[in-house]
């Protein structure tokens, strides 16, 4: 049973930059599917970006060339960098594992709010 633990979140001035990461235990991480998804009240959660066990990465159209994903096999982490942020990416954020015959496994979330 794998478990996920985001920190990072917080308060940022648009244009402002943030780095959330997802630690990860229980499981081996180098084998997960590892993804980060936002969702705000009211709305379906979303996937921002993902990256495979083979390094590669999906992002959504929407913070492409903005937001960076990135994994640290060793340190069983995964990183959302956050550049450019405007009021709209204000959401939860919450940290995604899947890997089939595995599990899908989900974090508690953390805020991020976006000030204009």
């Amino acid at each position: 049973q794998a478990q996920l633990v985001e920190s990072g979140g917080g308060l940022v001035q648009a244009g402002g930059s943030l780095r959330l990461s997802c630690a990860f235990s229980g499981s081996i991480f180098s084998i997960y599917t590892m993804g980060w998804y936002r969702q705000v009240p009211g709305k379906q959660r979303e996937l921002v970006a993902g990256i495979d066990s083979g390094g590669r990465l999906n992002y959504a159209d929407s913070v492409k060339g903005r937001f960076t994903i990135s994994r640290d096999n060793a340190k069983n982490t995964v990183y959302l960098q956050m550049n450019r942020v405007k009021p709209e990416d204000t959401a939860v954020y919450y940290c995604n594992a899947e890997r089939p015959g595995y599990g899908d496994y989900w974090g508690q979330g953390t805020q991020v709010t976006v000030s204009s």
